[in-house]
């Protein structure tokens, strides 16, 4: 794999995110039947949107959505991101895809590395920290990691005493990667695949690195949880732009690993 000998400090904003919000979200249809669920609303703010605050706070400004059940309610509610002060393009799925898949068909967009969201999950998180992981390790990707206390519908990874995931209980994947574009183009066009599940246990010998997260974690995938985040995440709603040193220097990413 190639090496970053020329771009060992990669800027902030050199980085383009991608964020997932293709899928149908079938668990939430019985109490979000007319939305797709990023735009579930928090306090009359599409989720979605805190997740673009939390970008802008961290330095991203040029984001790609990766969208595809329900798009429309995305994209013309977000336009071309000129409300939010950021540059917001879509690659729109127009059959099932996967995770995999739907970031394989924006390789044309993203930046290298560049840092995927799940757009169902707000994650606390700072990208710097990332960036030092990813060019000290020479990665091909860097995963945030929580603890929480049921693993049962996410699956667990592992760290070892370098920080490199492994196989094994204790951490979930709290859905932010930093990933190196080759790992992109050697996707195969047109397949549905899945990062968690056919892409991720593939790259672990080729250089994956995690960092723990002590900050907030909400995943909105079923009724119970988009309820909780309403809840929560309602004192949330506009901070996040108020906030550019976001959670940088609060040590929300911990050296745990």
């Amino acid at each position: 794999m190639k090496k970053l000998e020329d771009n060992r400090d990669i800027p902030t904003g050199v980085v383009r995110a991608f964020v997932l919000c293709g899928g149908p979200g079938t668990r939430l249809r019985p109490v979000l039947a007319d939305r797709p669920k990023s735009m579930a609303l928090i306090s009359g703010t599409p989720f979605l949107q805190l997740l673009l605050d939390r970008l802008r706070s961290q330095g991203v400004s040029d984001v790609i959505l990766g969208t595809g059940y329900m798009a429309e309610k995305i994209e013309s509610y977000f336009g071309s991101g000129n409300k939010l002060a950021m540059r917001v393009r879509y690659s729109r799925e127009h059959e099932p895809l996967g995770t995999g898949g739907a970031l394989k068909l924006a390789e044309p967009l993203i930046s290298d590395p560049v840092l995927v969201l799940n757009g169902d999950s707000y994650v606390e998180w700072s990208l710097v920290p990332m960036l030092e992981r990813f060019t000290a390790k020479d990665a091909a990707m860097v995963i945030l990691l929580h603890t929480v206390g049921d693993v049962t519908r996410y699956g667990s990874v592992a760290l070892d005493h370098n920080g490199r995931v492994t196989a094994g209980p204790g951490l979930i994947n709290a859905g932010v990667y930093l990933v190196r574009k080759q790992v992109v183009r050697d996707l195969p066009a047109g397949t549905a695949i899945s990062l968690e599940r056919d892409v991720f246990p593939s790259l672990l010998d080729r250089g994956v690195y995690g960092l723990v997260c002590t900050g907030l974690f909400i995943d909105i995938g079923i009724p119970d949880d988009l309820k909780g985040a309403q809840a929560v995440l309602a004192s949330r709603v506009g901070t996040a732009s108020r906030d550019p040193s976001g959670s940088a220097s609060s040590g929300v990413l911990g050296n745990s690993v």
